[in-house]
């Protein structure tokens, strides 16, 4: 937009409004989607999301429904993460991939509960995420002693360690309801659209070589984060959740 007002000689604002209003253009999100949903794929994701809009306006205040609600998503974290595409470019070793660690978050209205740092060479199995759960029920008692007498609302994706018979079982001990998440649907999760974006922006362009050094900074990020960010995030799913069902399941990020 800038460079258009710049070559034609005109302000941005008359630009924008000349692109939006005039000749009803819309930006595009350019992100990595695992596959174009189906007809079906779509009825699910309109059908899911009307289910966990209706579970979020039934309760008698939408303040309840956020401070029960704890989400988890995992990212990488990268030793180096580059603010373009050629700082991307890295030489490393035939075979090897850029230094990284991976980042398991639990996360809720008030906050970060914990991070689980995955030791390299290990991956996310069904009884590793099973003891990832034992250890966020125990920092829900520690962080949020009054939580334990209400109803923890969980949302996790359907990646298959979250999905296996351990890690179901689990939730089904520790009482948890989960809300079910829509197949192939990567701009609905919280984490993926909200927190995870804006902590590659605040990485962007730092180096690091350790995972050590890699991780204090993000630890550091969030613990400046002031509630209500988190409170936010939690609370842009209703429009999200609205927004699938008006684009009748389709993707939300084509169209913002």
């Amino acid at each position: 937009m800038h460079e258009i007002a710049e070559t034609i000689g005109i302000s941005k604002e008359r630009v924008g409004y000349i692109l939006h209003e005039e000749l009803d253009m819309k930006k595009i999100c350019a992100i990595w989607v695992p596959r174009l949903p189906t007809a079906d794929q779509k009825r699910t994701h309109m059908k899911i999301s009307e289910q966990c809009l209706e579970h979020f306006n039934k309760n008698t205040s939408k303040t309840d429904f956020v401070c029960q609600f704890i989400i988890t998503d995992k990212t990488w974290i990268h030793h180096y993460t580059p603010e373009s595409i050629q700082q991307s470019k890295q030489w490393t070793e035939a075979g090897c991939s850029a230094p990284k660690v991976m980042a398991s978050m639990f996360w809720d209205a008030e906050g970060i509960l914990f991070i689980d740092y995955l030791e390299k060479g290990k991956t996310i199995t069904g009884e590793y995420y099973s003891n990832l759960l034992s250890k966020l029920d125990e920092k829900i008692c520690e962080k949020r002693p009054g939580l334990q007498k209400k109803k923890i609302i969980f949302h996790q994706d359907n990646a298959p360690a979250h999905k296996s018979v351990l890690a179901m079982g689990k939730l089904r001990y520790l009482h948890y309801e989960l809300l079910e998440h829509p197949p192939y649907s990567p701009d609905l999760p919280p984490s993926d659209f909200y927190l995870f974006s804006k902590l590659k922006l605040f990485l962007a362009g730092q180096r690091f070589s350790s995972n050590q050094e890699a991780t204090a900074p993000v630890e550091g990020y969030f613990a400046d984060l002031t509630k209500n960010h988190y409170r936010d995030g939690i609370m842009a799913l209703e429009h999200r959740w609205n927004k699938y069902i008006s684009l009748k399941g389709d993707y939300v990020e084509k169209y913002k």
